[in-house]
């Protein structure tokens, strides 16, 4: 047993604080009192920001475990909690609040004692790291210094450790095969397991999907399957038992894309039954794919290690260094980097190590042997399957880098986020934001910046002095992108003040905003928009002189994108494979840019002209409590299902949207026209297998009558009782942040009191997955959230018995929705909506056949016509506040009660 730190500890939560002397014992404190002590000497802790919070003092000096816990143990899993913080040490958990303190001073010694281990795996670099954190004067440094002995031989640094990717031959283009449906059968028992449960309806699903990798029979006309699945019957393996048959026997890939990334990791665990981690040759069968700006960028770390990050932030760097010489593959949102690490700092840390803006020098970067991104890139060029996500599917269909890598074989899980994602991949925004990242990009740093962003010249040096005209029209780039908007923008605007062309279109665009607004966001603090339409002249003449002077940018790029390729095809002596390999990766970048650009001026070309009917436009203010930080000019396609079609389902051969909640009721042909389709003239084909649980028996809809709307008290109330009664394991989904604040500020205190924790987004300074983490690891806590936790939240089991939503999620009136709504049938599209997102929300509560719990909708008018969207035979009864907390305390029962039929009749 090792010996607890002597140090002393503190604890807050919304019960109360407690400390604990070094050497002595436990005494509950006021707030006040926690703040002197904290502010006279360091202390032990958990979760800095979240104690912070809790004791209204923001500026806390203290030696937290998670950091610490970061450091010994990089890319291990932590849920950050004492809970959990004990149970990944092998401690014993605390019993109550009270107990907390000591067991900080216990696994503090628990992980100091383990860096003297001889066994400590994560040994390697520690002592450099603990050098470099000694020099920025990191809390934990003097404490751990007698304990990390100094190596007998240097350490190597991080950049030489990492292995680096070799060059392979293309992978042939797979052969055409027909996968029979009794090898479908014989694959899904091998997945399954000997003596797995038979499961007739996921045996039909997965016969159905077979036929998705059957060869096609004409160009551009790909087989499409449309499967709704029921939750539990199997999905994840009924689609990887014909996928696993087909890229064995065909040496192709398939790529399987999700919309959440708890998805991704469950579908990585369960392809292990198919697939094993490494082959023969120590090649990945399986590889996840996310978009560039996921992983850790090494030339962003080294700057950030050599003096790019200050303070807090170099700390950071530092820890993230450590985890990134035991990561598996460099994923830093959502991969094996704690999700709770980046928020123990303040601004953007993590998303700074990140290749957030585009700006990668590919193979002119001296890290780019070693980059993840590239690891991950060629990897998945050689796998038999690919993870990913509908955004990265749809970006690498549309602007991939190489044509023979683009997916073929899709299988398009959680497919009822298609639309959305097509929404955002297909769309194009003009906004302050964007111009100023085009700017940076192109110019590079500007005055006092730091960091290590280059600009086009400083990228292609050696280019402009080998290539005249190429460096002729890198100078002309940079020139006219002086009209792009500069640091400090958004004060121009409003001061009147706007320079530049652009800048002077968006103090238009914003002017105009604000006049002709009527959402009644400008009071309450939000975004604000108005449609484009009968534009005054000045806007239009603004819009003119901006296009001409994105035109002026254009130019330049497009002829140096022809310089590059001239450079090319006939390469001067010195122009190795690593500097071709940096054209490349400029030459994509430029087509990215210049692509960007056109869309902008078509969208500025649009304004003072007729209405194009296959695109919705807009003006926007984005603010945040009356802050704003962003104004644009927007477009969207009214049907983004239209580009999808051309740009995804053309090429491909196969693919299949599956969910549970992809069709709305008995209809199918919403999800047909949401399928893309129809746009390239393909009839999909349908498969349904109903969800084998018991809804009738082990789940109960609630629709409680007497919470009036806008009574934020009674709703408040009622939130705590309905907790109170379950005993926790409570999601509350809410349709605004601001309602959600003030009834956590109401309950919090309160149910802390009570030992059941209260947890929220958009209050507790913890990204959403870790929130999920610490609600599903602990059956007494609650969790309120908006719209990111009601779709891809697996939390099985005990720790979520009753899911409550303050009111029926309609849809936000926007623009966008206007347009789309009056297109897709009025109040039909409005229902099919609200229908979809309650499916999705009740979808959370039972997980496997062993759940059972309460669905809690508190809304006094919630009409009949939604009631379709509840799984068939689920009790659906309309009754008070105080029915329903008995019927949440006393569990589901599975007896006969009065339930609400479709038609809104009693029986």
């Amino acid at each position: 047993m090792a010996v607890p730190l002597p140090l002393p500890a503190i604890h807050a939560s919304h019960a109360g604080t407690w400390i604990r002397d070094a050497n002595g014992a436990t005494r509950g404190s006021s707030k006040g009192e926690a703040i002197v002590a904290a502010s006279d000497t360091p202390m032990l802790l958990l979760n800095a920001p979240l104690v912070a919070t809790r004791l209204g003092y923001p500026d806390l000096s203290c030696l937290d475990l998670l950091e610490l816990f970061a450091f010994v143990h990089p890319a291990r899993f932590c849920v950050p909690t004492p809970k959990g913080l004990a149970s990944a040490l092998g401690l014993d958990p605390p019993e109550s609040d009270d107990a907390v303190p000591a067991m900080l001073q216990q696994a503090a010694g628990v992980l100091v004692e383990h860096c003297e281990s001889e066994d400590w795996p994560e040994r390697e670099g520690a002592w450099s790291s603990l050098q470099s954190l000694m020099r920025l004067r990191w809390p934990w440094a003097q404490v751990l210094s007698p304990h990390v002995a100094k190596p007998v031989k240097p350490e190597k640094w991080l950049f030489s450790r990492l292995p680096e990717w070799e060059e392979t031959a293309d992978r042939p283009q797979p052969a055409q095969v027909l996968i029979e449906e009794n090898e479908v059968e014989a694959q899904l028992e091998h997945l399954t397991g000997l003596g797995a449960e038979r499961r007739e309806g996921q045996r039909n699903y997965a016969k159905a999907v077979a036929g998705v990798f059957a060869p096609r029979d004409q160009r551009k006309l790909p087989h499409v399957l449309l499967a709704q699945a029921g939750t539990g019957i199997g999905k994840t393996l009924g689609y990887l038992a014909p996928a696993s048959l087909w890229a064995a026997a065909s040496q192709g890939t398939v790529w399987v894309s999700t919309f959440t990334k708890n998805l991704q990791r469950q579908l990585r665990g369960e392809a292990r039954r198919a697939w094993p981690d490494k082959r023969g040759d120590g090649s990945q069968p399986v590889v996840v794919r996310k978009g560039r700006e996921n992983y850790l960028c090494l030339l962003n770390l080294e700057d950030a290690l050599q003096g790019g990050f200050g303070g807090r932030a170099a700390i950071l760097a530092q820890l993230v260094a450590r985890w990134a010489a035991y990561s598996q593959d460099g994923d830093m949102i959502g991969g094996d980097l704690p999700g709770w690490l980046g928020t123990l700092f303040r601004k953007r840390g993590i998303a700074s190590l990140t290749d957030q803006r585009g700006e990668c020098v590919y193979a002119g970067c001296p890290h780019y042997r070693k980059c993840f991104i590239e690891h991950a890139a060629r990897a998945s060029a050689q796998a038999d399957l690919v993870i990913a996500n509908h955004a990265l599917v749809m970006v690498n269909a549309a602007r991939g880098r190489d044509h023979a890598q683009r997916p073929t074989r899709i299988v398009f899980d959680e497919g009822h986020h298609v639309f959305h994602a097509a929404d955002s991949t297909f769309s194009a925004a003009l906004s302050g934001q964007e111009a100023i990242e085009l700017r940076r990009w192109i110019i590079g740093p500007e005055r006092k910046s730091k960091g290590r962003r280059r600009g086009l010249a400083a990228r292609l040096a050696d280019i402009a002095s080998y290539d005249e005209d190429g460096g002729e029209a890198i100078e002309a780039a940079i020139e006219a992108a002086g009209a792009l908007p500069s640091d400090g923008w958004l004060q121009r605007l409003n001061d009147g003040e706007a320079f530049g062309a652009i800048e002077k279109l968006l103090a238009a665009v914003r002017a105009l905003t604000y006049a002709r607004d009527e959402s009644g966001g400008q009071e309450a603090g939000y975004g604000i928009e108005t449609e484009v339409a009968q534009l005054p002249g000045n806007l239009i003449q603004a819009a003119q002189e901006a296009e001409r002077a994105l035109a002026a940018i254009r130019a330049p790029l497009v002829k140096l994108g022809v310089r590059l390729e001239a450079i090319l095809e006939d390469a001067p002596d010195w122009l190795d494979a690593q500097g071709r390999a940096r054209i490349e990766g400029a030459r994509h970048s430029l087509s990215w840019r210049v692509n960007l650009i056109a869309a902008w001026e078509a969208l500025l070309d649009r304004l003072g002209g007729p209405a194009d009917p296959e695109f919705v436009d807009w003006f926007a203010v984005d603010r945040s409590e009356a802050r704003e930080f962003d104004v644009g000019i927007h477009r969207h396609w009214l049907d983004p299902m239209k580009p999808f079609a051309k740009v995804v389902l053309e090429p491909s051969h196969g693919v299949m949207l599956t969910s549970a909640t992809l069709r709305d009721a008995d209809d199918w042909q919403s999800a047909i026209e949401a399928s893309g389709a129809p746009h390239i003239e393909v009839e999909p084909r349908l498969s349904e297998a109903q969800s084998p649980f018991d809804y009738a028996n082990r789940a109960e809809v609630l629709i409680v009558t007497d919470i009036k709307r806008g009574d934020l008290p009674a709703l408040s109330g009622a939130y705590a009782r309905l907790i109170e009664a379950a005993g926790g394991g409570v999601l509350g989904l809410f349709t605004a942040i601001r309602r959600l604040r003030i009834v956590h500020g109401r309950i919090a205190d309160r149910l802390a009191r009570a030992g059941l924790p209260l947890y929220a987004q958009h209050v507790d300074p913890i990204d959403t997955g870790t929130l999920v983490d610490i609600f599903r690891d602990d059956p007494k806590a609650s969790l309120l959230g908006t719209d990111a936790l009601r779709d891809g939240v697996d939390v099985p089991g005990e720790s979520l018995r009753c899911v409550v939503m303050e009111a029926v999620p309609w849809p936000k009136p926007s623009i966008l929705h206007r347009a789309r709504r009056a297109a897709g049938g009025g109040g039909a599209y409005d229902d099919r909506i609200i229908r979809a997102r309650l499916a999705q929300a009740f979808g959370r509560l039972i997980r496997s056949k062993d759940d059972k719990g309460h669905f809690v909708v508190l809304s006094a008018a919630f009409p009949s016509r939604l009631l379709s969207a509840f799984p068939e035979g689920t009790p659906v009864i309309r009754l008070t506040l105080d029915e329903a907390l008995q019927r949440v305390a006393g569990g589901v029962s599975g007896e006969a009660v009065a339930v609400e039929q479709k038609d809104g009749q009693e029986t």
